[in-house]
């Protein structure tokens, strides 16, 4: 869905102009006075010739010219396609995307409440499900599948979310090799690697190490996509307490020092390559150790980073439909609402991890498919208030006067559909028709909407001479 700006929207703050300045001015002093740890020939390369300066252990001082530079160069909006070319989302500005997250370890079963190891065709569900909601803007692969070879898990994966959706796709890779694959997959589909370039189909996520470190495939990976255009996401996930700094300024001028490393060396080797920033304000709960998806300050640093998105004008790469619960009870359906509504107030961009449970490591598909629907819940939110005469509607009350009623005025029936979000889900039946009809509860509502979905939705299948040629390129890979 592309969205128009033209009108106001709600909006929230946290950061001030002098603060976002002086986060500013500390990311450009840890890139040109702390450093970054650079493990890639290539890379090492790039920012030698650019003027910065090597020291032991391959740790590279960034200087301020080339941030300001790299700033600069990066595209500040970045159109993307689906699969059959319609171009769907425009990232940048306050434009807000949704999706699912990748490589969970765990899927859990709703009737049961137990987890259990993803499999090939969990990433074929979701990417089936999600093509049917309306809500979910693009796709990632939701599952790790342990039943396929590790080497080849991220390629499957991605080749099961081709065929089961038309959506567009935030991919991993295991390597440059892997990644090389998928954007041939893509340029065949497309019809052809410059088609591709013009209507980008795929973005592809990686990560440094925090703290301030690049390791060579996360740098060669970064590399690939500033060569052959495809938009690319470099967000690292420092922990604040444990790999960043626990103080919320410190973590978050950390963070974006470390992705925007990361994008001097990427505009370097391809100027105008379009780039994603952002970080995961990762969070270590000192009673528990865990890295926290929802804790208050995970928030903070998170809309911290958004801010700082804006302040550059930069596109933003942004997290949305999470829960730190284990199952998708009271507390997942609360957390995962709060983060949605942030990053839709925000303006945040690309927003991904719908239905994240269990500190990113177990997915629930009843939770996509609820936080479908706050999504829409929260973009009739986000549309605001028109004011204008017909919206005030003087005429209207005074026709009615003192006393009448609106019910049956022909300004109500203009108005009522465009007005009123009407609920799929919620429930809002009094509690005699609510008993009547199954004393079903939202997540039981969810249940039966996601197995609707799975046994009739068809994705729009790919041309079958396309098909064929996927599917030998496919065998190719996973057999050598």
């Amino acid at each position: 869905m592309i969205t128009n700006e033209s009108s106001p929207r709600p909006a929230l703050l946290f950061l001030s102009q002098a603060d976002k300045e002086r986060i500013h001015q500390a990311v450009l002093e840890i890139l040109e006075k702390i450093g970054m740890q650079i493990l890639h020939d290539e890379a090492l390369t790039l920012l030698q010739k650019a003027g910065c300066r090597v020291a032991e252990d391959n740790i590279v001082k960034i200087p301020e010219n080339l941030v300001q530079g790299a700033i600069r160069t990066a595209p500040r909006n970045i159109p993307i396609h689906d699969r059959e070319g319609s171009h769907v989302m425009d990232l940048g500005g306050r434009r807000s995307y949704f999706g699912t997250g990748s490589d969970l370890l765990y899927a859990l079963d709703a009737e049961t409440m137990k987890r259990r190891h993803c499999i090939l065709d969990d990433v074929s569900r979701a990417a089936r499900l999600c093509d049917a909601l309306s809500n979910i803007d693009f796709i990632m692969s939701c599952a790790h599948p342990s039943d396929v070879d590790p080497h080849k898990a991220y390629f499957a994966g991605f080749q099961a979310m081709v065929e089961n959706s038309s959506k567009p796709i935030v991919s991993t890779a295991e390597d440059r090799n892997d990644l090389r694959e998928m954007w041939r997959i893509a340029g065949i589909l497309r019809g052809g690697q410059e088609k591709l370039r013009a209507r980008p189909y795929f973005i592809h996520y990686a990560e440094p190490i925090s703290p301030l470190k690049h390791p060579f495939t996360s740098l060669d990976k970064l590399l690939f996509c500033a060569e052959k255009q495809i938009p690319a996401i470099y967000s690292p996930a420092p922990l604040s307490g444990a790999t960043a700094a626990m103080t919320l300024a410190g973590h978050v001028a950390q963070g974006l020092a470390e992705c925007f490393c990361g994008l001097v060396i990427h505009q370097l080797k391809a100027e105008g390559a379009p780039f994603l920033m952002g970080m995961g304000a990762a969070v270590m709960d000192m009673a528990t150790s865990q890295s926290s998806y929802n804790a208050p300050e995970y928030y903070l640093a998170y809309m911290a980073a958004i801010e700082m998105s804006q302040y550059y004008d930069l596109p933003s790469w942004g997290y949305a439909g999470t829960s730190d619960s284990q199952i998708p009870d009271g507390q997942a359906t609360l957390e995962a609402t709060f983060i949605t509504f942030l990053s839709m107030m925000s303006g945040a961009n690309l927003n991904h991890d719908v239905g994240y449970l269990d500190f990113g490591r177990t997915g629930s598909l009843e939770m996509v498919v609820i936080i479908d629907e706050i999504i829409d819940q929260l973009r009739r939110f986000q549309r605001g208030i028109p004011v204008n005469d017909d919206e005030l509607g003087l005429d209207v009350i005074k026709e009615v006067g003192p006393g009448g009623q609106f019910l049956t005025h022909k300004h109500t029936l203009r108005h009522f559909r465009s007005t009123q979000w009407r609920p799929r889900l919620i429930c809002r039946d009094g509690y005699e028709k609510w008993e009547e009809s199954g004393s079903r509860n939202l997540l039981d509502r969810a249940r039966q909407r996601l197995l609707e979905i799975i046994e009739t939705h068809r994705p729009l299948p790919i041309p079958p001479e396309k098909a064929q040629v996927i599917r030998s390129l496919a065998d190719q890979f996973i057999s050598e």
